[in-house]
């Protein structure tokens, strides 16, 4: 398992923690960031699709506080960017 797999488990494990979750899934585009700044700190570029009935009622912003309070502790030594889609059960097609 290399850093950023390792890394995904923890976001999972804390995600998990925070949410009911009925769909996630987290991605490694790290990649597609080779050469930027960020990257040189050691930090990650992860994409995150989200679905959890907390959302309901949540205005996006609101939906990525509570998703960026959940994964605080890995800002920013693990996480540089974060892409965030976070869904309501009703509104996801996963």
């Amino acid at each position: 398992m290399n850093i950023n797999q390792e890394r995904i488990a923890q976001f999972e494990a804390d995600l998990r923690l925070a949410f009911q979750l009925s769909h996630l899934n987290i991605e490694d585009e790290s990649y597609l960031h080779a050469g930027h700044a960020g990257a040189a700190t050691g930090g990650g570029h992860f994409k995150l699709t989200i679905v959890a009935p907390e959302f309901e009622g949540m205005t996006k912003v609101a939906r990525h506080r509570a998703i960026y309070a959940a994964l605080n502790s890995h800002f920013p030594e693990a996480i540089h960017a974060l892409t965030i889609l976070a869904y309501t059960p009703s509104e996801s097609t996963h």
